[in-house]
């Protein structure tokens, strides 16, 4: 068995790139078709290649980075991988400072896929919906949050369309979603503050979210105080409510009331019991006494929306809220599939620019899934342009002389039967 093994001259660690790298290796002309055209002029106008010196060109550069990010592949690996094709020649301490300084292209690469995937959504729909929602990433041997990456998902048209690398100073806000007119943000209750929801209000959008029992107080459209807990304390399991409220002003932030609905549905009563334990165990682990409104609203689901009754009915908020958990459902397929949380860098350039690349390949992954599932024998599609067959009129000239075979053409693409069909496999022959 072991006769059998080749040994590369570059050691194990080249033989185990090879194999993470097979991608952008035998792919790489397919993937830069996916890429901006522009690379070169990018890659200089953010300083990302000032110098040419062991990196030959921006594309070059951002093989690099995924050979790094996306592969997983050390940065002695990335430089070994790249010495044996004959792309890069420079040292481990030299691609660590060109990948520090990569992160403002990078990020500028994926804003400009991230406007690209925006071509692809189905017809609008009367309300675009967008989930929103961030996770956090940690440095090794870190015991607490470092990053944040903040993602915003189209409903509709199933794919990622914001994204964004922030420290962990920087929470979830909808501050920073742009949440348009015809746009509904759907979020949970890290966003429920009355500063995102009048950001909202004021962009011309609409939301969807999730309160805490504290953190954005109630009035009645007269502007008196107005008590959810109160208010439903007679809901049975199951059973649900409406309540026309705004959000109270804040003079000192310069906060004016936001107008809108309070949807609240009571938990089932397996569910009742459960959350205040869950909620006792979190504040004991934060060592502090859980609040006891608190204990108490976690036996419902509260929230806040914008979006008027004519347009959205109770069920319908409940249910479309429902639907927010397709975004988890990514964030579990980036760190499950994509390793986004395995943060193998501590210094804060590096990690920006390994958490942007990872991004960035999610976004060609999807795109390259989209391909295949189109279907083209080779893997891929190709740019739109007239085929003639040379079998038809017209082969070689005007592509209009084709028009009239189109049948033809419709009959030659048609799939072929596997076998024969079971009329004629019990048609009787002629005596």
């Amino acid at each position: 068995m072991c006769a059998n093994l080749k040994v590369n001259r570059l050691g194990p660690t080249a033989v185990l790139g090879s194999m993470k790298t097979r991608v952008i290796e035998a792919d790489w002309k397919v993937l830069l078709t996916l890429l901006p055209g522009d690379l070169e002029a990018s890659a200089r106008a953010h300083g990302a290649l000032r110098r040419r010196r062991g990196v030959p060109s921006a594309a070059v550069l951002l093989r690099l980075a995924l050979a790094y990010a996306a592969c997983g592949l050390s940065l002695r690996s990335v430089v070994a991988w790249a010495a044996q094709l004959g792309i890069a020649h420079l040292s481990d301490v030299a691609l660590l400072k060109r990948l520090r300084q990569a992160g403002p292209w990078l990020g500028q690469l994926l804003a400009q896929k991230l406007a690209e995937h925006g071509c692809h959504s189905p017809a609008a729909p009367p309300l675009r919906v967008r989930l929103l929602d961030a996770t956090s990433i940690s440095r090794p041997g870190s015991h607490g949050t470092d990053w944040r990456v903040h993602l915003g998902f189209d409903l509709a048209a199933g794919c990622i369309d914001a994204a964004e690398v922030t420290p962990a100073s920087e929470g979830e806000t909808l501050t920073r979603h742009l949440v348009g007119p015809g746009e509904v943000a759907v979020a949970d209750r890290g966003y429920g503050h009355r500063r995102g929801i009048a950001a909202v209000a004021a962009a011309g959008g609409e939301l969807i979210v999730r309160l805490n029992s504290n953190n954005v107080p109630l009035e009645t459209p007269a502007g008196a105080p107005f008590d959810p807990l109160e208010a439903v304390r007679d809901l049975a399991a199951g059973e649900s409510a409406e309540f026309v409220v705004r959000t109270a002003p804040d003079p000192k932030a310069e906060l004016p009331a936001s107008a809108g609905r309070l949807v609240v549905l009571r938990k089932s009563e397996a569910a009742t019991e459960t959350a205040p334990r869950k909620l006792r165990r979190q504040a004991q682990r934060n060592g502090r006494t859980p609040d006891q409104r608190a204990l108490a609203a976690a036996a419902y689901v509260c929230l806040f929306t914008t979006v008027a009754p004519a347009r959205l009915t109770t069920r319908e908020v409940l249910e479309l809220y429902r639907c927010r958990w397709q975004i988890e459902l990514t964030f579990k397929r980036l760190k499950g599939i994509l390793q986004l949380d395995d943060l193998t860098a501590r210094d804060p350039g590096l990690c920006r620019t390994f958490l942007l690349t990872k991004l960035l390949a999610m976004l060609l992954v999807e795109e390259l899934a989209r391909d295949y599932l189109a279907f083209s024998p080779w893997g891929y599609g190709l740019p739109a342009a007239p085929v003639a067959l040379a079998a038809l009129p017209g082969a070689g000239r005007d592509p209009a002389a084709c028009r009239g075979h189109r049948p033809a053409l419709r009959r030659l693409a048609a799939p072929a039967p596997r076998g024969r069909t079971r009329a004629a496999r019990f048609t009787p022959t002629a005596p």
